[in-house]
This record gives C-alpha cells, structure tokens and sequence, in this order.
C-alpha cells in the first residue's frame, strides 16, 4: 500500500510539474496551411443548362406537391399512457395533502419559513416526476407521502408560530 502511494505522490508531482497550457511554434499554421491544396478560384456564374433546370423544376414540383399533401392530411395527436395504479395513488396522495393544506388558516407565513417550505416543495415535484419515469418504486410513493406529511407539519408550526388558531 505504501508503494501505491508513493506512485500516486509521485505521479501527481510529475503533473504538477508540466506547463499548464502548451502553445505551438509561430510557424506552425504557416506549414500546415503551405500543405493544403490549393483552393479553386470562384469560377464565373454561367447559365444552368436546360436539362438541370427541367431536373430541378420536378424537385421543387414534387416537394410542393408533398408539402401540399401534408398541409391537407389531418394528423391526429398520439394517445397519452394511462397512469399506472402507483400514479394513481401518488395523485390521491396529493389530493389528500391539498384537502389537509385548505383546513389551515390563509395567513402569510413567515419569511424564516419560507426556504425549508419551498424546499419540501421542490422535493415533492422531483418526486412525482420521478415516479412518471419509474412507475412501479414503491419507495418513491413512500418518500412522496413522507414529503407531503412533513410540508404539512412544518405548515401547522409556522401557523402556530405566527399565533393563528389551526
């Protein structure tokens, strides 16, 4: 063990050692740009010949022609999944903390409340979108209910903190 680390001490003095940003020589893109070929020279417009204008006209009749088609088909919208039974449950969930959150007196609470509320928050969206992409953790459904439940308590001490009746 000792040995690894003496190879990793000495490793990382090596690399400490190196230049942290290394440039090329002056004339380095002058050798590179002398071994390009040479670039064509911008050959004057002539006149399309009449067989490529006859080919382009079909390209750009067929293209209006698809658009055209596409502009008259109606599209119909994909069905949406239905919610599995662990959605369903994180949705009664919500409903039962929403109906909880409706009995507490409407009162602004304080400002000293505030971060730790909105963080349960925050926790509780991550959760439901998390469920949406696993649809069958039953763990997330637990910390979901453990979320909505600790919102709730904290919400009922700052009411009782702030002297409102709950």
């Amino acid at each position: 063990m000792n040995d690894n680390h003496d190879l990793d001490s000495d490793l990382q003095s090596r690399l400490r050692a190196l230049p942290s940003e290394r440039l090329p020589p002056a004339d380095a893109w002058q050798r590179i740009a002398a071994q390009l070929p040479p670039r064509v020279a911008a050959l004057p417009a002539a006149a399309p010949a009449p067989r490529a204008r006859r080919w382009s006209l079909r390209i750009g009749l067929g293209l209006a022609a698809a658009l055209a088609v596409l502009v008259v088909v109606p599209t119909s919208t994909p069905p949406t999944p239905r919610p599995s039974p662990l959605q369903r449950q994180a949705d009664v969930i919500a409903a039962e903390y929403q109906q909880a959150m409706a009995t507490l007196p409407a009162a602004p609470i304080g400002a000293d409340w505030q971060p730790a509320l909105h963080e349960l928050d925050t926790s509780a969206v991550y959760i439901r979108a998390a469920i949406a992409e696993n649809p069958r953790s039953g763990y997330l459904l637990t910390q979901l209910q453990r979320t909505y439940a600790l919102r709730l308590e904290l919400t009922q001490q700052a009411v009782n903190a702030a002297g409102l009746p709950s």
